[in-house]
């Protein structure tokens, strides 16, 4: 499968300690299927950090990645909420908990991405003024695009860059 990062730079070495933390689903190298997605993303970056807005474009074949610890989401549920609450919160501490990827215990985690609308959700019954249940019924009308995760050097290994385009 052809996956996307969007970025202000060509990355040709995947370096896991550049990327930031607290993000959806833990401190990792983030790509996507979909191209208008990355096209996006790689723009919001350049406006932040500079640089020229990039897609860098990347082969993974799922099967090669046989034998590790990959966490998939394939729509918006509780447990997703959960775990991106976790990922995203500075005072989470339970980094055991398979509700979170803070420590890399999964090398990669697949599912959807939490936009702002989404984050105001969770944020919404992470102060207690709904519970999940609710949250996660009004999530089902959302859009939601994709994300794949990568946490560990083994996971980032099975990336083969096959390009990158300016937009």
């Amino acid at each position: 499968m052809i996956l996307f990062h969007g970025s202000n730079t060509d990355i040709n070495d995947i370096d896991l300690n550049m990327c930031r933390p607290f993000k959806d689903f833990g401190r990792g190298f983030y790509l996507t299927t979909i191209k208008e997605q990355a096209v996006n993303m790689a723009k919001r970056v350049s406006r932040i950090y500079g640089g020229d807005p990039m897609v860098n474009i990347f082969e993974f074949n799922i099967e090669s990645a046989y034998g590790m610890n990959i966490k998939e989401f394939s729509q918006t549920s509780a447990e997703w909420a959960i775990f991106v609450m976790n990922n995203r919160s500075r005072g989470f501490t339970d980094n055991d908990s398979d509700a979170c990827n803070n420590d890399s215990k999964y090398d990669i985690v697949i599912g959807p991405v939490a936009d702002d609308g989404l984050t105001a959700l969770i944020e919404t019954y992470a102060h207690g003024l709904a519970d999940i249940e609710k949250i996660v019924s009004k999530m089902r009308y959302k859009n939601v695009s994709d994300q794949y995760s990568f946490h560990t050097e083994r996971a980032v290994r099975l990336l083969k860059k096959v390009g990158v385009e300016n937009v």
